[in-house]
């Protein structure tokens, strides 16, 4: 079984909601990326979401897109990415990684994607697919690598279903209207929403952006299977990005953790 499918099942079977922490790959740098990606283990995160640097991520917000113009200064590419998950899995074989990227990226790199193994990524998240498709229609199908889609407050009742059928792993549910660190979350509609995919799907269902608080965090788990934590987490690298004191990050983390446990 996928590493991602076992952890959410294993969650899901014990009443635990999930923890999906983001961070950019090679964001300030790929060396910092890998020992934040140890620390979020250590401070309870239960899935890791990578995002590939772009140069137009146009669903992030400008917090991200910053983080994606730093990684990008480090000529960080997917195949660097493949690496740094490669020197993960040396001492890490458990923890899921999650991709998020762009179609250019993946399409761009098929014959990579195409050769990750069981000791690699688990899962692509793709940003600017249609939901009526998925990386099969583009030539990718490794059978390694689940493909996570996404919903939001707009999608229609008619193509839930549809979108829902052609996703593996979980679904991501945005929040907002608008882009990554946004505000103001209307919480009855998120509620309602979730409840509207959970009919078609019996997926879990991760809850993502604009959850800042541990308060947000914990009303948002008792609809969902988990929730996602990006750009509260990214703007605090950038932060601490020249002392390299993270310590702020893993204390924010357990919080969070505690709040849906």
């Amino acid at each position: 079984m996928n590493r991602l499918t076992s952890k959410l099942s294993n969650l899901r079977s014990n009443n635990q909601k999930a923890l999906v922490a983001y961070l950019v790959g090679g964001d300030p740098d790929l060396d910092t990326t890998l020992d934040l990606m140890h620390l979020f283990v250590d401070s309870g995160v239960d899935v890791i979401e990578i995002g590939v640097p772009f140069t137009d991520p146009i669903a992030e917000g400008p917090t991200i897109q910053r983080a994606h113009d730093r990684a990008l200064k480090n000529d960080v590419s997917l195949k660097k990415i493949f690496q740094l998950v490669s020197e993960f899995r040396k001492s890490d074989k458990e923890t899921p990684i999650v991709l998020m990227g762009y179609l250019n990226t993946f399409i761009s790199h098929i014959d990579l994607v195409q050769s990750n193994q069981e000791d690699g990524i688990d899962s692509i998240l793709v940003v600017d697919i249609p939901g009526e498709l998925n990386l099969h229609d583009y030539g990718i199908d490794n059978p390694n690598i689940n493909t996570i889609s996404l919903i939001s407050p707009t999608t229609k009742d008619n193509r839930i279903e549809l979108i829902a059928k052609n996703s593996t792993g979980f679904i991501y549910y945005v929040n907002l209207r608008g882009v990554t660190g946004s505000s103001n979350l209307n919480l009855d509609e998120i509620k309602n929403n979730i409840g509207k995919i959970k009919k078609h799907s019996n997926l879990p269902v991760m809850a993502g952006f604009g959850i800042k608080t541990a308060d947000d965090a914990k009303i948002l788990a008792e609809s969902s299977e988990g929730i996602v934590i990006g750009s509260s987490i990214v703007e605090m690298i950038n932060e601490e990005s020249n002392s390299k004191e993270f310590d702020r990050i893993s204390i924010y983390l357990k919080e969070m953790k505690a709040a849906i446990s």
